[in-house]
Order: structure tokens, then C-alpha cells, then sequence
């Protein structure tokens, strides 16, 4: 979750004037399946520079947020006759249970010191995978991983769906580019303004080998009925004019320092607890010793705090692996960041 009491109103506000002023009539009606044109321009331009994305307006969906568009590629791939999508030993159990529900099997990718293994990709028709910044564990996909995953493609015939959901944020070098760049046709790449500007917003995106368009139109329906075309007309109006920009270099700025105070603090008050995974993102894995927590996590609750366990990120076929803490630092306000660092400090063994 980003801090939601960061987000951009005033700009917003004039980036919803602009756009209301300009919107043709057409915009308030009934929209197509494809999502606003104007929207779809920018987000082209701005993936392709900021995220190495070959993205062709033709080839964008708008969808709101991940999880509708999770559904439209689960209608799609159950329909193509795909009965296994692998995912990664630890997520979110929504998207595997969505997948469940919509008649597919969900076998775990083994993983190791170096994340996923995707060498293990065998006859599965399809991938859900968070490769520039896996969730939760933190890593970065390796070069020779991603490689391997994409040749799994090519040979098999399989799809990759890249969920790229903070890959804007990182801390200690260039964000790593997205998967997708490696190959458009082989890779559906999942965007989404969730972690960027707010969940509240519902407006995510996808990019779709050409092959899968009008599978994914077909599967969203004759008309748009869940995203709003004048918050899509105000999104485009808002990256054109250089704001999205510079709030996510805004935001980058402060949670990078969230991070580091993070880090700081553990190293003064809890030295025995590292910080794992690359500096990125808004939350970060704490090590916790052997068997310690659930305790720590209780321990945090009577704290105040709504922190999670590793082990609740699990996959159901993988066995119980390290303990650790999933710490979202993101989330507090300003106001709120100092108290609740010393309380998870408190909160630690």
C-alpha cells in the first residue's frame, strides 16, 4: 500500500479540469472494451521510456486494476484450453485463488537463493511471475533467469504474465526494465497506478501480444463498464503534462528514505535482524530467527501494527521455508512514520 495521504490532489484536481475542458462529447457515453485512445497514446510513450515496454496503443487494454485484468487472462487462457498456470512459491493468494476459480491449476515454481527457478517451467501454458521485484521475497528476477523464461516461451508456446506492480520504484540503481521487452509477443505485461498514485483510482493496463487483443476485447465485453473514461481522460492528461513524472520521483525520494530509516533503525536497535531483497519497492523482508515468527507478528499487532508474517505468502504445495516479517513502509503517514518505526523495533526480538 503507498501513503495514501501522498497523494497528488491539487495536481490531479488540474489535470481533471484540462481534461474535462478538452473531452470530446463521444467521451461521455458508453466506451469501447480498448479504453480511452488518449489514454492508451501516453501510456505507450511513457512504458516504452520508463519501463523499456514495447507498448502499441493498438495493443494496450485498460482494465481496472490487476485483478480484473488477472480475470479477463484467465477467461482468455481457459478458453485457449491452458489448464496449468505456474506461479511462484510465495504471492498473493487471491491471484492463485482467482485462477482456481476459473478452472486452473496453480503448480508452484521451485525457487531458491536466486529466486524463481525457471528452468523448472515445463508444459505449463502459462507463467505469473513479478520479475523486477518479486512479491514478497524482494529480488530481482536474475538475467539468466529471465532468459530462460522467455526461451520457455518461445519453445513451448507458453505466455508470461509479468505483473510489474512497483517496478518504478527503485532505490540503488536504474529500475530493472520490464520482461516483456525481451520478447512483446510471448509476454503480457500487467501495469497498474495501484502503487504509483492510489488503489482508489481502480486504472490499470495491459499490453498484449497481438495475438491475445481481440481474445482479451472479447473477454472484457462490447463496452467499458468498470473504468471510468473521464479518470482515464485525467490519468492521460496527468502523465502528458509531466505530473505522474514528477510524482513518482517525489515519491521515490521519500520512500527510499523510509527504507533507510528503516535500515538504520534495525541496525542500531535490532542488529540481529537483517534486511533482505534489492532497495525497492514499498515494503521490505526482516530475517527473524529460527521459529520466532508468529510471536513477532503477534508481538507487532499489540503494537498497533499490520504487519505479515512470510508465511502467509506462501504457496499451498510449498513447504514452510525461513521466518521473517513482510514490513510495508510505505503505508503510514509522515505524521505517523517515526511511532510506528519505534514501535516495530520494540515489536522485534
Amino acid at each position: 500500500m503507498p501513503d495514501l495521504g501522498s497523494f497528488p490532489r491539487a495536481q490531479w484536481l488540474k489535470a481533471a479540469r484540462r481534461a474535462l475542458t478538452a473531452a470530446p462529447h463521444e467521451a461521455f457515453g458508453y466506451g469501447g472494451p480498448h479504453g480511452r485512445v488518449e489514454l492508451r497514446t501516453v501510456l505507450a510513450d511513457y512504458l516504452a521510456r520508463a519501463r523499456g515496454v514495447y507498448a502499441d496503443p493498438d495493443r494496450i487494454v485498460i482494465c481496472s486494476g490487476f485483478v480484473h485484468g488477472l480475470r479477463l487472462m484467465a477467461q482468455v487462457l481457459r478458453e485457449r484450453k491452458v489448464r496449468d498456470v505456474a506461479v511462484e512459491s510465495y504471492g498473493l493468494d487471491v491471484h492463485w485463488n482467482l485462477l482456481t476459480r476459473a478452472g486452473l491449476r496453480t503448480p508452484a515454481l521451485p525457487f531458491d537463493e536466486h529466486g524463481t527457478r525457471t528452468g523448472a517451467l515445463r508444459r505449463q501454458g502459462a507463467v505469473l511471475m513479478t520479475p523486477a521485484h518479486q512479491f514478497p521475497l524482494g529480488g530481482a528476477l536474475t538475467p539468466d533467469r529471465r532468459t530462460e523464461a522467455v526461451d520457455w516461451a518461445r519453445r513451448t508456446g507458453g505466455l508470461i504474465l509479468e505483473d510489474d506492480y512497483d517496478g518504478e520504484f527503485r532505490y540503488d540503481r536504474q529500475p530493472v526494465g520490464a520482461l516483456q521487452g525481451l520478447d512483446p509477443e510471448r509476454v503480457v505485461y500487467l501495469g497498474t497506478a495501484s502503487k504509483s498514485l492510489t488503489p482508489g483510482l481502480r486504472l490499470a493496463w495491459m499490453v498484449l501480444p497481438e495475438q491475445l487483443v481481440g481474445d482479451v476485447l472479447a473477454a472484457k465485453g462490447g463496452t467499458d463498464w468498470v473504468s471510468s473514461a473521464l479518470d482515464q481522460l485525467t490519468l492521460a492528461e496527468f502523465i502528458s503534462s509531466g505530473a505522474y513524472d514528477r510524482h513518482v520521483r517525489s515519491m521515490r525520494l521519500r520512500y527510499r528514505r523510509r527504507r533507510d530509516q528503516l535500515v538504520a533503525a534495525l541496525a542500531e536497535r535490532a542488529p540481529g535482524i537483517r534486511v533482505s531483497g534489492i532497495a525497492a519497492g514499498l515494503h521490505a523482508v526482516l530475517e527473524l530467527p529460527p521459529g520466532t515468527e508468529p510471536s513477532v507478528v503477534q508481538a507487532a499487532a499489540w503494537q498497533g501494527l499490520a504487519v505479515q508474517g512470510l508465511d502467509r505468502f506462501r504457496h499451498p504445495d510449498v513447504p514452510r521455508g525461513r521466518d521473517a516479517l513482510v514490513v510495508g513502509y510505505a503505508t503510514p503517514t509522515d505524521s505517523a512514520w517515526t511511532g510506528a518505526l519505534d514501535a516495530l523495533c520494540r515489536a522485534l526480538p
